[in-house]
Formats: C-alpha cells, sequence, structure tokens
C-alpha cells in the first residue's frame, strides 16, 4: 500500500441483516484499494439468532457492534442509524470514503449524498440487489462472485470465466467512445476508466482481479504493450 493509501481513512458499514459474514475478507480486500479500513461498524439487533455467524466475527475482525432493537414492525432502525453515522463521519472529516455491505435498496439515496461530496462508495451485495443502489454507489461488487473467485484461486487457481454479453457489450461500447491511433487500438486506461463510469462494472464482479486480466479472456481484443508499459487493446470483432 502507498504511503497516500495508508493515511486515507475508510469507514465499512455492515447491514448486518442484509450482508453474508463470509464476503468480510474479500471485501476488506477490495476497500484496501481505497485506503485502511479504521471504521469497521455492523449494525442490527444482536439478540436475532440469525446474527449469530455476524457476532462471531465481531472480535475476530475488529468489528463494532452497533445494537439496534427491533422496536415497530416494519420499521427498519438499523438503515436510519447506518444514515445517521455516515453522514456524521463525512461531516466530522474524518473519512475519504466509505463501504455499504447491503443488498437493501434503501442505502440508494445514502451513496448518492456522500457520492455528491466527492466521497467514493463501494457497494457490497447480492446478484440480487436492486439496479438503483448499484448505480447509486462509484462501484458496485458482487459479493457472492468475489467468494466464488477467492474459492476457485484457493482450489485449482483458475481464473473466473463469467463473460456475459451485457459485460462485451460495455466493454465495445467504452472502446468505441475511447481515441484510437491509426492502427485501431486504444489504451486500456482510457477504455477502463469509460467502462468504470458504470458502478456495475467492475472486474471482480467476473472473477478477475485486474481489468488486463479480463481483457487477455476475451478473443474479441487484441493486446500490445508499448513504451512506458502501457498496454493497448484493439477490437476484433
Amino acid at each position: 500500500m502507498s504511503d497516500e493509501l495508508q493515511h486515507r481513512n475508510i469507514a465499512l458499514l455492515i447491514d448486518s441483516d442484509n450482508a453474508s459474514p463470509a464476503g468480510i475478507d474479500p471485501v476488506l480486500t477490495v476497500l484496501a484499494e481505497l485506503g485502511q479500513v479504521n471504521i469497521r461498524r455492523a449494525y442490527g439487533n444482536w439478540r436475532k439468532p440469525a446474527l449469530k455467524s455476524w457476532a462471531d466475527l465481531v472480535h475476530r475482525y475488529g468489528i463494532e457492534p452497533q445494537q439496534q432493537f427491533d422496536l415497530t414492525r416494519g420499521k427498519n432502525a438499523t438503515d436510519m442509524k447506518m444514515t445517521i453515522d455516515a453522514m456524521d463521519l463525512m461531516y466530522r472529516g474524518r473519512v475519504h470514503g466509505f463501504g455499504v455491505m447491503s443488498s437493501d435498496s434503501d442505502f440508494m439515496p445514502l451513496a448518492m449524498r456522500i457520492r455528491q461530496d466527492g466521497y467514493p462508495v463501494y457497494g457490497f451485495g447480492s446478484a440480487k440487489t436492486p439496479e438503483g443502489f448499484r448505480q447509486a454507489c462509484t462501484r458496485f461488487i458482487d459479493v457472492e462472485a468475489l467468494i466464488r473467485a477467492e474459492k476457485e484461486e484457493r482450489a485449482n487457481g483458475a481464473k473466473g470465466s463469467k463473460l456475459d454479453d451485457e459485460m462485451l457489450h460495455l466493454l465495445f461500447e467504452a472502446y468505441n467512445a475511447s481515441k484510437r491511433d491509426e492502427k485501431g487500438f486504444a489504451k486500456l486506461s482510457e477504455v477502463g476508466q469509460r467502462a468504470g463510469n458504470r458502478s456495475s462494472f467492475d472486474t471482480r464482479n467476473y472473477g478477475y482481479a485486474r481489468l488486463i486480466d479480463l481483457v487477455e479472456a476475451i478473443p474479441n481484443f487484441s493486446m500490445e504493450r508499448r513504451e512506458g508499459d502501457q498496454v493497448w487493446i484493439k477490437r476484433l470483432r
């Protein structure tokens, strides 16, 4: 981790009712690209047996449990407390970025508000997470895909192969919108930046740690390295 990242303070807020404890390791690994995750809070009614798996992890991972009683049926005090805490952290100037573990669309306004103040917010949820919350985040990452990729790597070191049509279409659009040289090659960094404007696009959702690894697995692109170790790509078909 660079000196700059070491001094960036990141907050991870966990909606324990709507997040899988199995994803905590890969989530913390991803958030390391923003900085050090010094603030780790998990919210929920810890009297519920369903949260036992999370309760078993709080000490191991240095997570601060936030108790929220279910005082009124149909009202989610957890969502409200997470939102208040995020606003407090942001306005006190204590953080440089946020991670929100939840598959609940109720956090869409929170993600939008955080981004409006210029803070990156990474969302971590399941494949069933509503599109509104996905697009409100700077990045949205499918935790289930992270867990699968981690298991595959441990088992045989194999890379992921979830290359769907939507992802290919997004990369093609990003390539077409990028500046290309006389041979038709575009900088991979520019293609990645344009694709990254869609929060639902993250290479880890497809089982790859880096964009270059993903593109290398796509036969529709050729790739070459140039001066300064810059990577350029060209669409073949």
